[in-house]
């Protein structure tokens, strides 16, 4: 079966709903007073192609599973149907911010953008929870609005890169279209804790590497698992398209860690 497709997805979540994880949202993550036991927070970053997030949004309502999809501003992520039919199904809605890479760095003038765009996203869903793009060819971090304010004076209770505790949580993202992309990736790591997982042997190339390690019951109790569902399509042309295309990207983020390093 070829990777990064809806029908290696579907096997994703069922394996985890058969091998007894929880699913849960970001935002029931962070506010839930006890957690399970086995648990994953389905994460998807809908940086592009959002049709594809809505398929597979009602795939993953079919196999019982509930999620946190992150939106950007830019209309190719932006679409008002489909976030609308995103949170009808259940899921989370949350803002995938980049404020800070497009006011110029411009700290004022990208807190005034977040406020206006986390009250347009609002419109659809309560949003409580946010999420970094990782814009990798921009030179200002996302985050670093947040050292000058607080994203909790907006109601906001979480953002997977400062609120899940990585010493308890498993973290895997398709960044690079594979599960082993942390080596191009810009931001889209977790830092201190990526050589304690490649240590005991927590690295995952393909889908059905991670699918092999559920049956195995070798992975760890308590995942986040990011995706970018532009990148998992059925169809061959677009799927050949996707692999093409990011192996283009993987090339320029290599690149640029070179630079910057």
């Amino acid at each position: 079966m070829r990777d990064f497709t809806p029908d290696i997805y579907r096997q994703l979540v069922v394996s985890l709903r058969e091998a007894g994880y929880t699913f849960m949202t970001m935002e029931q993550y962070c506010t839930a007073p006890k957690k399970p036991e086995r648990l994953v927070v389905l994460r998807h970053d809908v940086d592009l192609r959002a049709r594809r997030s809505q398929a597979i949004a009602e795939l993953e309502v079919q196999e019982g599973a509930k999620a946190s999809y992150y939106f950007r501003v830019i209309p190719e992520s932006n679409q008002p149907d489909v976030i609308r039919r995103i949170a009808q199904l259940g899921h989370e809605i949350g803002y995938h911010y980049e404020d800070m890479s497009l006011a110029g760095g411009d700290t004022k003038a990208a807190i005034r953008h977040f406020e206006e765009w986390l009250t347009y996203f609002r419109q659809f869903y309560p949003v409580r929870t946010i999420c970094m793009h990782g814009a990798p060819t921009s030179k200002y971090d996302g985050r670093d609005l947040w050292k000058e304010y607080n994203y909790r004076d907006y109601g906001i209770v979480g953002e997977p890169y400062f609120d899940v505790d990585f010493a308890d949580m498993f973290y895997l993202t398709d960044t690079g279209r594979c599960w082993d992309g942390y080596k191009v990736s810009v931001r889209d790591k977790i830092e201190g804790h990526q050589d304690e997982w490649i240590r005991r042997g927590l690295v995952y190339h393909s889908t059905e590497d991670i699918l092999r390690a559920i049956r195995e019951d070798r992975l760890p109790k308590r995942l986040m698992i990011t995706t970018h569902p532009q990148r998992w399509v059925r169809g061959y042309g677009a799927w050949l398209r996707e692999l093409v295309l990011q192996g283009l990207k993987n090339g320029v983020k290599r690149f640029l860690i070179k630079v910057k390093g």
